[in-house]
This record gives C-alpha cells, sequence and structure tokens, in this order.
C-alpha cells in the first residue's frame, strides 16, 4: 500500500503579512519608524539608496495598512511627520529577530554604524 505524503500548508495571513512586511524597502522604513517619528526627507536620508517615489509609494501602502500614520503639522510651513501606528509598533518583536538574525548570520563586511541595533519602542505620543 502505497503512502501519502503529508503536504504541509501555508498559512495565508502568514503568507499576506511576510509579503507586505518582505516587500523592498518596507523593512527597513519600519525599522527607522521604530526608533522615531520622521518626516520624509529624515526617512529618505536614513535609508541609502531609496528614490523619493518608492519612499513615497510604501508609505502610502503601509499606511494603507493600517501600520503607519501620516500626520500633518498645522504649522507654517505645513509639516508632515510619519510615526507608527499600534499595528506598527506591534512588529517590534519580530524586526528585533531579524536584526538579531542578522547580526549573528549576516555579512561580516557590514560598517559598524549599519549593523543592526535592538529596537526600542517609543511609547506613543498623546495627541
Amino acid at each position: 500500500m502505497a503512502q501519502t505524503a503529508h503536504v504541509p500548508a501555508l498559512c495565508t495571513k502568514f503568507h499576506r503579512a511576510s509579503e507586505l512586511i518582505g516587500r523592498r524597502w518596507t523593512g527597513a522604513i519600519i525599522y527607522v519608524l521604530l526608533r522615531s517619528r520622521c518626516r520624509f526627507a529624515t526617512l529618505r536620508a536614513a535609508i541609502p539608496d531609496i528614490t523619493d517615489r518608492m519612499l513615497s509609494d510604501r508609505l502610502q501602502e503601509l499606511e494603507h495598512e493600517g501600520i503607519v500614520e501620516r500626520t500633518v503639522v498645522p504649522e507654517t510651513p505645513v509639516k508632515v511627520e510619519y510615526s507608527l501606528s499600534k499595528k506598527g509598533r506591534a512588529l517590534a518583536a519580530a524586526m528585533n529577530a531579524i536584526a538579531e538574525w542578522a547580526e549573528r548570520w549576516g555579512d561580516a563586511d557590514v560598517p559598524a554604524e549599519r549593523a543592526p541595533k535592538p529596537i526600542k519602542v517609543r511609547a506613543a505620543r498623546a495627541r
């Protein structure tokens, strides 16, 4: 009698989440925003080689998913800040696990200033 092989199933929620977070630049944006709320130019400066268009696209996507919050500060000139929502801050443990993995198994030639550091989640500012 032939034995049928068990094929493991892929969890659709996991697959969707990994596809979202694994998109190019998305992890870097979340990594930076876990440290501090940022303006667009600050994010662009913190993430090497990202284009304005790609940063804008990713921020819009993350905002649509409820991971990033966009706050318009009514000053002159108007200031826009990006921060993580509660849903976005909940990614801290996963991002820390990836940072620890990268530190242990990643390329040894990464400059020290670019090596991943543990993420300390900031408490949300009262509005």
